[in-house]
């Protein structure tokens, strides 16, 4: 009960803060809950950037992220699990070996790249490295299929199915939970990205919300009311998120995480 109340913390504090007044934010001691809740507070944060905008901005990041992850890793998965083929072991053991290469090292190498090819200040940087897989995500579909009874590719073959359509058809449709987790990993790893989109994009009208929340902050102070509304807000579409796939996000851990 004791470690629930210290991670909620945070997130009470974010709420309290939003309702607040600019004097009270500034009355010390302060208050741990508002004397006057003022809604308006949202209403100003939307008006105060082009929050509309920066949302349409980081959804489409998201989305396209999200189905990159989902079709690549689910099929690159597939690929470690269940089909046999020279030096599969090896290749799979140097996929999960970049899982430990932090991303700070690859940042120049690739901004080399999307810079010659001319991909800087576009979508393209964020969402197409989706599409070739994440170490972490291929080990976590490939625990899944590993626990999947082989029985059940051997029984599509002999009734004639091939290896699209066996992944397609048969095997596909119960990955829903690991596909599930890798969903939503892979969707709020971009939804809260901010090193990122800062790196390649430098077009306020392509900004997601990671970085137009800076746009709260001037030069001299900080509306932290409005910020702290604005977080509310991005915040709220994660928990909603967590919360209408949490019993296929927690199948689809602890279902990959027993065999090895």
């Amino acid at each position: 009960m004791v470690m629930c109340a210290c991670f909620f913390l945070p997130f009470y504090q974010m709420l309290i803060t939003s309702l607040k007044t600019t004097e009270e934010l500034n009355a010390y001691p302060p208050t741990f809950w508002p004397r006057v809740f003022v809604w308006g507070n949202y209403a100003a944060a939307i008006q105060y950037i082009p929050f509309m905008r920066f949302t349409l901005n980081s959804v489409i990041l998201a989305i396209g992220v999200t189905i990159g992850a989902v079709m690549s890793n689910s099929l690159i998965a597939y690929g470690f699990a269940r089909i046999q083929w020279a030096g599969r072991d090896l290749i799979f053991f140097i996929a999960i070996i970049t899982i430990f290469i932090p991303f700070p090292v690859t940042i120049v190498a690739l901004f080399d790249i999307f810079a010659k090819i001319g991909w800087v200040n576009t979508y393209f940087p964020l969402i197409v490295p989706a599409f070739f897989g994440s170490g972490m995500y291929i080990f976590l579909m490939r625990q899944f299929l590993m626990e999947l009874p082989k029985e059940i590719s051997e029984a599509a073959r002999i009734d004639g199915a091939n290896e699209a359509q066996t992944f397609l058809q048969i095997i596909l449709p119960l990955m829903k939970p690991s596909i599930a987790v890798v969903a939503i990993f892979a969707g709020v790893a971009c939804w809260n990205d901010f090193l990122t989109p800062l790196l390649f994009l430098n077009t306020e009208e392509l900004y997601p919300l990671s970085i137009g929340l800076q746009f709260f902050r001037s030069e001299h102070n900080v509306a932290y009311s409005l910020l702290m509304a604005a977080s509310a807000m991005v915040v709220f579409p994660v928990i909603v998120l967590f919360l209408a796939f949490q019993r296929f996000f927690i199948e689809g851990v602890t279902v990959g995480s027993v065999k090895g």
